[in-house]
């Protein structure tokens, strides 16, 4: 037994791992509604500048290298703060500020989620941390 959970042993599958791609098909997810949003800034928003394509695509890019940055102890700050920029994306148009917002609740359960997992781990709820 360790003393890190708890007293208890650590699960049988990793929960972390799991959590960790959940997360990285998370920041994939929104990379291609970020994208999405090229066609609807340049119809409905008065077209595309080089500020505003950059932005989306910048936003698009980093997404991207954060999915592979998941394994770091800072990753979920990482992905907050993308999260940041993607919700100050509404002075580019408000269709980005308002899927910022949607993904802001899908992060926000994220990190419910997290916070479960660590206290199911230290209370020894998880499968085979009682065998």
């Amino acid at each position: 037994m360790t003393e890190a959970t708890g007293g208890f042993k650590p699960p049988t599958n990793d929960p972390w791992k799991g959590f960790r791609g959940v997360c990285a098909g998370t920041l994939i997810l929104e990379m291609i509604v970020i994208l999405l949003a090229l066609p609807v800034v340049a119809t409905v928003g008065g077209g595309l500048t080089w500020f505003s394509t950059l932005y989306i695509v910048g936003l698009a890019v980093l997404m991207i290298l954060a999915s592979g940055m998941q394994r770091r102890p800072q990753g979920m700050q990482i992905n907050l703060a993308l999260q940041v920029l993607v919700i100050l994306g509404v002075f580019i148009h408000l269709s980005i500020g308002i899927v910022g917002l949607i993904f802001a609740a899908v992060w926000a359960y994220l990190l419910y989620l997290r916070r479960d997992i660590t206290r199911r781990i230290e209370r020894g709820m998880l499968y085979g941390q009682r065998d």
